[in-house]
């Protein structure tokens, strides 16, 4: 009876650790507030308490990061203007310190995206309107850039769609080609992904007009990789394709807020759960809202609420490994809320829990 017992807590406090086993890297503005760098906190997801780990310090406008495969590095962007560049840092999961190793000008103003895989770094440049390839080094260093594939086109809000604006690039589940959204262009690029090519990494298979004035921002694939959904920052709405072999079919568009909402609206991210039951999207602007909506079987969508997010100016936001928080990252009130997530219903309820960080922007979860 007493080793059953010790061996049900030696599983206890396996599955405790287990579950404890995870970083959050926060992105943010330095220029903007108090923020000092890149932030990585110490994650317990089976209670959502966060510990600062480390700070990495002098990055200019580290906005958004990717982390490597192997975690055994980390690539910012430096949002700077004209001044814009990509940094490489070298990663430690364990004590959670980022080591500079080099950086490289990001061929375009104000990169606002970065995706990472074994071969390159991509980065979407956003007033450059441009994409950037740079090829890895056997030390996780920024290599040479190998290809700028420049927009040109632009749409009709003449403020804001002047010229092209180029606002996330993702690989498709497969790795075999690459999304980006032109929220200048109104329009969504396939792209055929070479890896291995020197300077002809992407070449375009195929271009998607979404509707005029949307402006596509930031895009997710269900988890069976049958399904992608595109979130659109000037209206709010989410159009939901089918996807197959480098194929984007629509299948439905729906809107983000509630009928009688009448402010701006400003979409910025969207993810979904790992279940796959529910995608959720938040909205800046007069907003300030997350939506959680359920998967049908067929891919459409189905509201099932929307509430505030209990700060100003949502940006990333994140549904923590386990599945039990969603983590919403404001960058005008300088916290990130966390709301318990109902696995079953996909509601959320504020947690009470906050991190007091300055200008967040980004939220990567890691596992040490």
């Amino acid at each position: 009876m007493k080793k059953s017992l010790f061996f049900i807590f030696t599983l206890i406090l396996a599955f405790q650790a287990q579950a404890q086993n995870y970083n959050l890297l926060v992105g943010t503005y330095t220029n903007k507030g108090n923020s000092e760098g890149i932030y990585v906190y110490d994650y317990n997801s089976l209670t959502a308490e966060t510990k600062l780990k480390s700070v990495a310090k002098n990055v200019v406008n580290p906005s958004y990061l990717a982390v490597s495969k192997d975690r055994k590095f980390v690539y910012s962007v430096n949002e700077d203007g004209k001044n814009s560049a990509v940094s490489a840092f070298s990663y430690d999961p364990k004590s959670g310190n980022l080591v500079f190793l080099n950086k490289k000008a990001a061929e375009g103003a104000d990169p606002c995206y970065i995706t990472v895989d074994d071969k390159n770094v991509i980065v979407a440049n956003y007033s450059g309107g441009n994409i950037a390839v740079f090829g890895r080094n056997a030390d996780g260093s920024l290599g040479d850039v190998k290809q700028i594939v420049q927009h040109t086109g632009k749409s009709v809000d003449a403020k804001r769609q002047a010229s092209a604006h180029v606002h996330m690039v993702q690989f498709t589940p497969d790795q075999k080609y690459l999304l980006v959204n032109d929220l200048g262009e109104d329009q969504t690029y396939i792209y055929n992904y070479n890896p291995n090519s020197k300077n002809q990494v992407l070449t375009v298979k195929n271009v998607i007009k979404t509707n005029a004035g949307s402006g596509p921002r930031h895009l997710t694939f269900s988890p069976n990789g049958k399904f992608a959904y595109l979130a659109h920052e000037f209206n709010g709405s989410i159009t939901a394709f089918a996807y197959s072999n480098g194929n984007l079919n629509k299948i439905q568009e729906v809107g983000s807020t509630v009928k009688d909402f009448t402010g701006r609206i400003d979409g910025a991210d969207i993810h979904i759960s790992a279940d796959g039951k529910f995608l959720y999207e938040t909205n800046r602007g007069d907003a300030n809202t997350i939506s959680t909506f359920a998967i049908l079987p067929t891919g459409t969508l189905k509201l099932i609420e929307t509430i505030s997010t209990l700060g100003k100016g949502p940006r990333n936001f994140s549904i923590d490994p386990n599945g039990n928080f969603i983590l919403v990252a404001h960058q005008y009130t300088n916290d990130v809320v966390i709301f318990n997530r109902n696995q079953t219903t996909g509601k959320l309820k504020d947690s009470g829990k906050r991190i007091n960080v300055g200008v967040p922007v980004c939220l990567v979860f890691s596992k040490k």
